[in-house]
């Protein structure tokens, strides 16, 4: 299928980048191309370096960005490896970049790649079709503690000891082989008086075992500082979440950087000498209009943080 992405917060993410002449950006995930497509339409002298991990979504958007072959470089990496990939292109440092969080609508839509609990698939969930750990791994291998463990760290999923017990008796027989399957177990394990209205019982967990295979919440805090310490003077980061677990990684660790002095509050003067490394933009995050959230109903738990390197 046709790898398209509706990108989020489109305007107000490129829009808080204040895309410069000659000014050099990065697209953290570059899934489509969206972004960086807008960024490099903001001003016809900006450069942009676009990454993402999934082989597939750098093919598509080399495609959707041949216009502009000349000022784009596209690597097929993890975002969290942003300095290598700047070591590796001999580049010191850049003026801005945006990292838009979590799964691409391709992935979603696209069956085979096991995302969804609505269309049945293998169980894969691999935003990096090279890496070795699957869906069908982290449900056929983990213990009951450790599926618990991640159903309720990473999808918030109050019946996450049921739902680990109604997978380890269900394997007993045979493997989980598909999404449906695993989606149908999960269904069963909650009670129907507790399931909330509008959302798929199933959309937590399979929001947990997707942050697992994919390391991605291990990764975010780490990347960020990265991307920030990659900024040259006046660059700005600007983060699109779409889930809590993501937005209080990205707000705290926003604040830390903003934070200056560490010292106790009782001290007559500064002895740690820590100053601000970045100036947070968006004091509140930026949420899509509603005009957005009902074209696109995937927006509305999205958020942006934007935060400028002093």
């Amino acid at each position: 299928m046709e790898f398209a992405h509706i990108s989020v917060l489109l305007n107000e993410a490129v829009d808080a980048l204040s895309i410069k002449e000659n000014g050099l950006y990065a697209d953290g995930t570059l899934g489509g191309g969206g972004h960086s497509e807008a960024i490099l339409m903001k001003n016809d002298t900006a450069r942009l370096i676009g990454i993402d991990r999934d082989s597939e979504a750098i093919a598509a958007a080399g495609k959707r960005l041949e216009r502009f072959s000349d000022r784009i470089t596209l690597v097929n990496s993890n975002f969290a490896n942003i300095r290598q990939v700047l070591d590796n292109l001999g580049i010191d440092g850049i003026d801005g970049a945006v990292l838009d969080l979590g799964v691409s609508s391709y992935q979603l839509d696209n069956a085979e790649r096991g995302f969804s609990y609505m269309k049945d698939a293998p169980l894969d969930m691999r935003m990096n079709q090279n890496d070795t750990k699957s869906a069908y791994d982290v449900v056929n291998t983990y213990d009951k503690n450790a599926l618990c463990d991640i159903f309720f760290r990473y999808g918030e999923e109050k019946w996450s000891k049921r739902i680990a017990e109604f997978i380890i008796n269900r394997r007993e027989n045979k493997p989980i082989q598909t999404t449906l399957e695993l989606a149908d177990i999960i269904s069963a394990a909650i009670p129907a008086g507790a399931r909330e209205k509008g959302s798929h019982p199933a959309k937590r967990v399979f929001q947990a075992i997707r942050i697992e295979v994919n390391g991605e919440l291990e990764i975010l805090k780490n990347a960020i500082l990265d991307f920030i310490s990659c900024l040259n003077s006046g660059g700005r980061l600007a983060v699109i979440t779409f889930h809590s677990l993501e937005d209080r990684i990205v707000k705290q660790c926003f604040s830390e950087l903003a934070a200056g002095c560490t010292c106790p509050r009782d001290f007559p003067v500064c002895v740690c000498g820590k100053q601000p490394a970045v100036k947070i933009i968006t004091k509140k995050p930026v949420l899509p209009s509603r005009e957005e959230q009902e074209s696109n109903v995937r927006s509305k738990s999205a958020k942006l943080r934007v935060a400028q390197k002093i």
